[in-house]
């Protein structure tokens, strides 16, 4: 029986159903906005409250976010917003990815 990886499956996914490809590039850029939010507040020494005020938002909007289980990507003014309370500059780029098919 040949053995099969989770990679394996997810790299199978994405190269035979462009649906399935569309929510995992989705839920990549999700967690790794709730990554990043997750270690800047940490770098500044914020609570998630703390944040969350200096950025006028609520502490529930900064928990969901670093949770990474909300399915709204956040938008650009929350993410400046949460830039500047951490003095932080925001940086947007687009980077060519290796096809999977």
């Amino acid at each position: 029986m040949k053995k099969m990886t989770l990679n394996s499956v997810i790299k199978s996914q994405r190269k035979n159903d462009p649906d399935f490809d569309k929510h995992y590039q989705r839920e990549l850029l999700i967690n790794e906005v709730s990554k990043m939010v997750i270690a800047l507040r940490n770098s500044a020494h914020f609570t998630q409250a703390e944040l969350a005020h200096r950025a006028g938002t609520t502490q529930p909007v900064i928990a969901r976010l670093e949770s990474g289980t909300d399915h709204r990507i956040p938008s650009l003014s929350l993410l400046s917003r949460i830039a500047a309370a951490s003095h932080a500059a925001l940086h947007i780029s687009f980077n060519k990815v290796k096809s999977t098919k």
